[in-house]
């Protein structure tokens, strides 16, 4: 079952979603507001994300944030070269769901 179909392009589930976001910030937001952070595609929309988490953790999406990062320069020894730009989203879970990672 494709989430994301653009013309030319599908993708499940666990494609949508690239990996968790465990960070000191996103521990405190799961533990006081149960909302979670993800790196996802940059071509997934707040819909395909909500369907993704839903589909992969059996859990009920309230409401999806994301947020395009921008790359940053990076000093190398040969010069400067640019990271990748990234998709974060920031999904919130209906009070009685729970995500475990560990």
């Amino acid at each position: 079952m494709a989430v994301l179909s653009r013309p030319g392009i599908q993708l499940e589930p666990h494609q949508v979603v690239i990996r968790p976001l465990v960070t000191e910030k996103g521990t405190h937001l799961s533990q006081r507001h149960n909302s979670y952070a993800f790196e996802v595609v940059t071509l997934a929309t707040k819909t395909d994300i909500k369907k993704a988490v839903e589909l992969l953790w059996n859990v009920r999406v309230v409401a999806v944030r994301t947020q395009t990062r921008v790359g940053k320069p990076k000093r190398t020894k040969t010069g400067y070269v640019q990271t990748k730009p990234w998709k974060k989203a920031l999904v919130e879970l209906h009070e009685d769901d729970r995500i475990s990672f560990f």
